[in-house]
């Protein structure tokens, strides 16, 4: 069987500056850590996967003890996991209100793909919480409900690394043959082909200028009425419809792959 898998942020909605970065700043200044990250800033920091590590690329020993915050290895740790668990509140809080709308496509495709028996996944390195609450705001309770979703710590090595998607895998039961990811980024790509799966990318806010080289399509968005989706790069000659539907799906899988088993295993 099938399965379509879905990264979370930037591919679900597009989450990382109208909510990721305000809740990753108001948490810094609810713990009075002196960091306030720009626009600018924070496109750095999304190539870094994980939001614990995105927060310990700031609070280094020589940082902490400067600004009297814990300042040894196990402290740092603890301190930066509590404030991760602030963040996510946060920023779950905000996609509870409807701040972050559902990207173009989502709900529609997911829902035509459970209709004609496929299965459905979202693996993301966020947090569980915020993972759920986007997946549920995007496509209802209903259909949220069908989707397995392997998020956060469950794996010991983050995106770029292909043990997130390694692992939804091996719990699908699936082989790589048998999916398809919905990615955003260029991290996103080399985790996803690195696990030997076919990828369709919606570039997002951040990730526009990212190197998606191995995606099997680069798309603007998978479109809905309104909001047709653009094609930026189609390496098999998929030439998907202006709305993207399953066929455009089974025809991203009935092609080779656009990455060799060199590069599928790095």
């Amino acid at each position: 069987m099938p399965h379509l898998i879905f990264d979370c942020d930037g591919v679900l909605a597009d989450t990382e500056r109208g909510g990721h970065l305000p809740a990753f700043n108001q948490t810094f200044a609810e713990y009075n850590v002196p960091v306030q990250w720009s626009d600018a800033d924070y496109a750095q920091k999304v190539l870094i996967g994980g939001g614990k590590e995105r927060m310990a690329s700031v609070l280094t020993a020589a940082f902490a003890a400067e600004h009297g915050l814990p300042a040894d290895t196990e402290a740092r740790r603890a301190f930066v996991a509590e404030m991760h668990r602030r963040k996510t509140a946060i920023y779950t809080e905000m996609v509870n209100a409807g701040a972050l709308p559902p990207r173009p496509g989502i709900a529609r495709l997911a829902g035509e793909a459970h209709a004609a028996g496929w299965g459905l996944a979202v693996a993301s390195t966020s947090a569980p919480p915020s993972v759920r609450a986007v997946l549920q705001h995007a496509v209802g309770d209903a259909l949220a409900a069908h989707f397995d979703v392997f998020a956060g710590d469950i794996v010991e090595h983050k995106k770029p690394a292909p043990d997130i998607y390694e692992l939804a895998l091996t719990r699908l039961g699936i082989s790589p043959e048998d999916g398809v990811v919905i990615e955003d980024s260029g991290i996103g790509v080399r985790a996803a082909i690195g696990a030997g799966l076919r990828t369709v990318v919606t570039a997002s806010a951040y990730t526009g200028g990212d190197d998606f080289s191995g995606a099997s399509l680069v798309l603007s968005s998978l479109g809905d009425d309104g909001e047709p989706a653009t094609v930026i790069e189609d390496p098999l000659g998929v030439h998907p419809a202006a709305i993207v539907g399953l066929d455009d799906l089974r025809a991203v899988l009935e092609r080779p792959r656009p990455f060799s088993t060199t590069e599928e295993n790095r």
